[in-house]
């Protein structure tokens, strides 16, 4: 039998991966049998020239199910592509909230929630939170009622459950957790936990926070998979990330903190590339009679913040005069706004709810629209704690000039990119800062 040549070994290990962004567009990628999602990732970031900031997520989406789920950093993509069916694909898009439980875990793991295990009245202090999970040797618990699919049936079932690193309970007997009254409903080893993104319509849900526990080595049919719901939220969210942490332990923490000790090897993927004209630019001063280099930083911005105001009065006046621009100024700013990352268009309110959850729903994650209700104005849609609300900016006049302003004229700007940049850095009326745009983007 022939030896095996050296690039026909190289050819093998390569695979076909395709991946979709959220428009549906496809890009068919070679990638190597050891690429992680992290790496194919930075692959997409760069080939799509986005910003790198480390927020970028491969979802494993299943249609005919109806699941979704982020593959964690270091899973290999080639691995999780063998298990998935025809229906099956990989979505390339933002997540937020990926690590945000090691940034806020006290707003994922409510107290009562959280317990040790065999014990029925001490409860884990905040501090010793996220170590109790990332710990092999201790033993933490999530608690509390869940709705159960029961196998086969459209009906559902509220029973006691308890999360550990042995995997899911439910408790046969009211609240005990003792041994004889747990039964094992799905085991975390080989199984992998999904959101249910169809609806509470489909599996009858007593609630929206559906969740659903798939194993990893079945044929992808429905009676196999242990469909749940929580009441709400936050306790769905509470239930799917100690499910991650329990599964994977200290590996999610690694993979948190890998964006920042790698962040000078990788930074040829996310920083610009300067050409040798532009960095030969200084910033100057003309205001005297010779102009003069300026070497203070500060003094340098400031220049440039005046320029640019100065600029914008110019353009404003010429307008205003009757330039040869093609473009009025007061149109200019109702547009200005379309080529933006977090403007979203034409869409509806559940389609903004859809964005929303999709990308983490963190406190500061927001998109703006045209209002359903009012062609004229706009709607800035907004997650805090967990929760979307939206609030309509709308046009005002003012000698002669239109302005837009979401607090009744108080604060106006004269576009809307205006308004997003004060309200990323100031909270104004808001309950909390524009802190990440909703991001779409076309591979």
């Amino acid at each position: 039998m022939p030896s095996c040549s050296p690039d026909c070994c190289l050819l093998r290990a390569v695979e076909i991966v395709k991946i979709f962004s959220e428009d549906g567009m496809c890009k068919v990628v070679e990638i190597p049998a050891d690429m992680t999602a992290r790496d194919l990732c930075q692959l997409l970031v760069y080939k799509s020239h986005c910003v790198d900031d480390n927020s970028w997520a491969l979802v494993e989406h299943h249609t005919l199910l109806g699941l979704e789920r982020c593959l964690e950093d270091h899973e290999l993509v080639v691995q999780v592509q063998a298990s998935m069916n025809s229906d099956s694909r990989f979505l390339f898009r933002k997540n937020y909230a990926k690590y945000e439980f090691f940034r806020n875990p006290l707003t994922f793991f409510p107290e009562q929630m959280v317990a040790w295990c065999q014990e029925t009245s001490r409860s884990i202090p905040p501090s010793q939170l996220l170590q109790s999970f990332l710990t092999t040797s201790s033993c933490p618990e999530i608690q509390g009622y869940l709705y159960v699919k029961e196998v086969g049936r459209k009906s559902w079932k509220k029973v006691y459950m308890f999360l550990r690193r042995s995997g899911l309970y439910c408790s046969t007997k009211g609240t005990s957790k003792e041994p004889r009254h747990l039964q094992l409903l799905a085991d975390l080893e080989d199984s992998n936990i999904f959101t249910v993104i169809t609806g509470k319509k489909q599996h009858s849900a007593p609630t929206d926070y559906e969740f659903c526990i798939k194993p990893n080595k079945g044929r992808g049919e429905m009676k196999e998979l242990r469909i749940l719901c929580a009441e709400d939220e936050q306790g769905r969210t509470c239930w799917m990330t100690a499910f991650r942490l329990f599964k994977y332990g200290i590996l999610l923490y690694q993979n948190y903190k890998i964006p920042q000790q790698r962040k000078n090897v990788l930074s040829h993927f996310s920083a610009p590339v300067r050409s040798v004209s532009e960095n030969s630019l200084v910033a100057m001063d003309f205001s005297g009679r010779i102009g003069r280099v300026i070497d203070n930083p500060v003094e340098a911005q400031s220049a440039a913040m005046e320029e640019g105001h100065a600029w914008r009065k110019r353009s404003q006046r010429m307008n205003v005069l009757g330039s040869h621009s093609p473009l009025h100024h007061s149109s200019l700013n109702s547009v200005i706004h379309i080529a933006q990352l977090w403007f979203h268009g034409r869409i509806t309110r559940e389609e903004s709810h859809r964005i929303i959850y999709q990308q983490g729903q963190v406190d500061g994650l927001f998109l703006l629209r045209v209002s359903q209700s009012n062609p004229k104005a706009f709607v800035l849609t907004l997650c805090h704690h967990q929760k979307i609300k939206h609030f309509q900016i709308l046009p005002c006049e003012e000698d002669g000039q239109v302005f837009f302003s979401l607090d009744d004229g108080a604060t106006k700007f004269t576009d809307l990119i205006q308004l997003v940049e004060f309200y990323q850095l100031n909270r104004g009326v808001l309950p909390c800062k524009l802190k990440h745009p909703c991001t779409i983007v076309a591979l």
